[in-house]
């Protein structure tokens, strides 16, 4: 069993984490960081199982945690990715209204927009709407030019290339997980499954175990952790070319996703999706995966139930289509009514983490605590990747390390 001493120990190798350690490292490039990741791989969950869009923020409450982020981590992202050639595209979405009814929803989300100085947004009617994508029905979009797609997981790998760079004694321990936090003397501890660390700060970006890191670490993290797994169909090799850009319904605004949608990916490929059903396993990517303890956790919690109350007809609409291609299909053919059931076929999944109130409120925006010497990621949902780089600064600035 191993015993090494660090000056910070980054606990999750996905894109926060690493985007932590990252700016951790430029700002002390004297000091070693370690970064433990439970898999063998970086990015093995949210970070390599999302639809690798690049957000443009125009969602998302004026002043928030996660507009002010997502604008100035937008930024930062595709300035790094120009810098350090990382496979990216900002091709521009259209957030599609196919009846009346959406409107007004539609204009609320562009004044949102506004709001968040989204650069380059204009309103387009249908006509506009052909000339951009041809085979989508609509009768108003958004235009938003800024948007855009990135292999998010050779970004995390370059992050740890610059890290090993500035420090070559900085490590990425794979196949290692947290088992628990210890004091000794003037530096924090952790016992992981190959041996003991010890460190002056911890940060936890631990993902779908979020908050049970925290309890082992022994702070409360005053939120469950509850899974919802997304699935993704793509388009064939001839259907694909009916969407040259990235093309988003407008989103129910009582449901907490934004609505199955089209992406273009940085390969050329289409992927369609992705819908939001409760998950009985944490990281369980397939309609079958199942965990007793993660089932519990999630059942035996009363912000689950309320949750579920409260979405009830949108939640059993949901698990439907995930069962059903026909269905999947049907909601995709809203806004692309040319599409056939030969046209789609499955290709993943992913499981997003959203942390969730005792009385049944979804945590909307990034939660952040501090505890100790620690700092804990307890809610960090789309558009987290995208804004990582940002979320970093916040993170390093809570724990102490940046004014």
């Amino acid at each position: 069993m191993i015993e090494k001493s660090f000056d910070l120990v980054v606990i999750g190798g996905g894109i926060v984490g690493l985007a932590t350690a990252y700016k951790y490292q430029k700002l002390f490039p004297e000091r070693r960081v370690a970064i433990l990741e439970k898999e063998g791989k970086l990015g093995a969950h949210q970070t390599g199982r999302n639809s690798g869009v690049i957000h443009s923020g125009i969602y998302y409450k004026p002043g928030s945690f996660k507009a002010r982020n997502c604008v100035n981590g937008r930024k930062q992202l595709v300035a790094f990715a120009q810098e350090h050639n990382i496979d990216h595209d900002i091709c521009g979405k259209i957030i599609v209204a196919t009846q009346e009814s959406e409107l007004p929803t539609l204009e609320a989300i562009y004044q949102k927009g506004l709001a968040n100085e989204i650069e380059g947004m204009e309103i387009i009617d249908a006509e506009e709407i052909k000339a951009i994508e041809p085979n989508v029905v609509g009768i108003k979009a958004i235009k938003v030019p800024v948007t855009g797609i990135i292999d998010y997981v050779g970004f995390c790998q370059k992050l740890v290339d610059l890290i090993q760079e500035i420090n070559p004694h900085s490590e990425l321990m794979l196949n290692t997980a947290f088992i628990n936090s210890f004091e000794h003397k003037d530096l924090s501890g952790i016992q992981s499954s190959k041996g003991t660390i010890y460190c002056r700060k911890k940060i936890f970006c631990a993902g779908l175990q979020s908050d049970r890191l925290a309890k082992q670490d022994g702070a409360n993290p005053g939120v469950r952790i509850v899974g919802f797994r997304g699935d993704y169909y793509e388009l064939t090799p001839q259907a694909k070319e009916k969407i040259k850009h990235l093309v988003y319904p407008v989103p129910d605004p009582d449901f907490p996703f934004l609505g199955v949608h089209f992406t273009r990916m940085t390969d050329g490929s289409v992927e369609c999706g992705p819908n939001a059903v409760f998950s009985f396993k944490r990281e369980g990517y397939s309609p079958t995966s199942f965990s007793w303890k993660d089932t519990y956790d999630a059942l035996s919690y009363p912000g689950t139930w309320k949750l579920f109350m409260r979405h009830t007809s949108q939640g059993m609409g949901e698990m439907q289509r995930a069962f059903s291609k026909k269905l999947f299909l049907k909601a995709l053919q809203k806004m692309v009514p040319s599409l056939s059931m030969e046209d789609i076929r499955p290709v993943r999944a992913g499981v997003r983490a959203q942390a969730i109130e005792r009385n049944g409120n979804l945590v909307d925006d990034f939660k952040i605590v501090h505890h100790k010497n620690s700092v804990h990621v307890l809610n960090a949902p789309s558009p987290a990747a995208t804004a990582c780089l940002a979320i970093a600064d916040e993170i390093l600035s809570l724990a102490g390390f940046i004014d």
